[in-house]
């Protein structure tokens, strides 16, 4: 059995998702008539006790769609150097909606520092664009925004006359591990992004929720990227399971990583960098990226050859399994012990 600690948007659909997709009432989603579609909106917006939902096909698409949704030519949005929004989607918002990222330091809890964030926000002046949007994403690098810091960042962007846009790919990893409903933390925002395809376990999909009126406006930038899916309540069915199951499971998959994270800071080597919901950070002489990765592929754990390392667990990562991968990465070591002991002789 392969182990797969690359992502966990490697997560498989479950036995109950497969037959909710069999058997998916469709309809016609473009002209509105697909029931199943409907209903996972609908469950979505309640959750984050948000007025409507848009069902899109990815994750990068419904913050492409917020952005759209928000921003006009010329317009700017601030978010963090490495959030996705601005480091890993393309650059669409740039390329295709003429609307410019300010990027800032991520400070080591995740969050962006708001003095720096109002410094960055450009003065009314025609020389500046115009500063409309603040993006932030929870959880960030597996950790999840302090509620305290939503409070404020809210309080700020109200100052300024900012919206606000929550990237939540794991906004339920963040709940489930602050003792929350998804709610509280969306309350803080004029719109949010969830993945359906990460922790909550569906093979697509992602849901961007807001206002009646925003959802409007953000239904018209779906079409024009491209998001309009005819029968899309064949995969809308895998994602209303994944709203009702896939939060069971997520705090087993934080004590994973956390057992996990414990086993690897006992080995030589290797030092764990930071642990938090889903994702373990370790870190090893870089040299080791590639033999390692090599190395672990032959017992059969995927990751990726960088350092350092982030190791996901999720729902197809079996409890029993960490122990094998702690082993894998011991017995390198180990190995790695014996040829330092040899070039030493």
């Amino acid at each position: 059995m392969k182990i797969d600690l690359r992502s966990d948007t490697v997560t498989r659909p479950s036995a109950a998702m497969r037959q909710a997709m069999a058997q998916a009432e469709v309809g016609d989603d473009v002209y509105g008539e697909d029931p199943t579609v409907t209903q996972l909106e609908a469950a979505a917006a309640a959750l984050l006790g948000m007025e409507a939902a848009l069902f899109a096909p990815s994750g990068t698409q419904a913050n492409l769609v917020a952005l759209l949704t928000h921003c006009g030519r010329g317009d700017e949005y601030i978010a963090g150097q490495d959030a996705h929004t601005y480091r890993y989607e393309g650059g669409g918002a740039a390329a295709l909606g003429g609307i410019q990222p300010q990027p800032l330091p991520f400070e080591p809890d995740g969050t962006l520092d708001l003095d720096r964030v109002a410094r960055a926000v450009k003065p009314l002046d025609f020389h500046f664009a115009h500063t409309r949007l603040l993006c932030l994403e929870d959880t960030q690098a597996g950790k999840p925004l302090p509620l305290g810091y939503l409070q404020q960042a809210r309080a700020l962007a109200d100052t300024h006359g900012l919206a606000m846009h929550l990237d939540g790919a794991r906004l339920f990893n963040a709940a489930v591990s602050q003792g929350v409903l998804p709610g509280q933390i969306a309350a803080h925002f004029d719109s949010v992004s969830i993945c359906l395809s990460k922790g909550l376990g569906a093979p697509i999909g992602s849901v961007l929720c807001g206002t009646e009126e925003w959802i409007a406006a953000a239904r018209r930038w779906r079409k024009m990227t491209g998001g309009g899916m005819r029968q899309a309540g064949i995969v809308a069915a895998a994602g209303l399971i994944a709203l009702r199951d896939g939060p069971q499971h997520l705090a087993l998959d934080h004590a994973k990583a956390a057992q996990l994270a414990a086993g690897l800071a006992a080995l030589p080597g290797f030092e764990v960098l930071n642990v938090a919901t889903n994702m373990v950070f370790v870190g090893f002489a870089p040299a080791w990226s590639e033999p390692l990765a090599h190395w672990l592929k032959g017992q059969g754990v995927l990751v990726f050859a960088e350092c350092p390392m982030r190791l996901v667990t999720h729902v197809d990562v079996p409890q029993e399994a960490i122990a094998d991968v702690v082993a894998a990465f011991a017995a390198f070591a180990f190995q790695n012990e014996k040829r330092e002991a040899r070039t030493n002789n």
